[in-house]
């Protein structure tokens, strides 16, 4: 359940990483950058060890399709 739990929050971080910084259009590029990639750093944390974790039980495909 826990490895479900850290897809869903992993892929809402990343979501924010990429798509976030288009309501900053004013800001200088290296900013947005730099804030994606802090935020991105955030969605590692939980993807890994939810990978890990998960992969005891699921297998990489599903771990992919669960993340998605």
């Amino acid at each position: 359940m826990w490895t479900i739990i850290l897809l869903i929050l992993s892929n809402i971080f990343m979501t924010f990483a990429w798509y976030g910084h288009l309501k900053f259009k004013s800001s200088a590029l290296w900013v947005v950058i730099l804030a994606s990639w802090g935020i991105a750093f955030f969605e590692y944390c939980l993807q890994v060890p939810a990978n890990r974790w998960g992969h005891e039980r699921f297998s990489a495909a599903q771990l992919k399709v669960m993340q998605e």
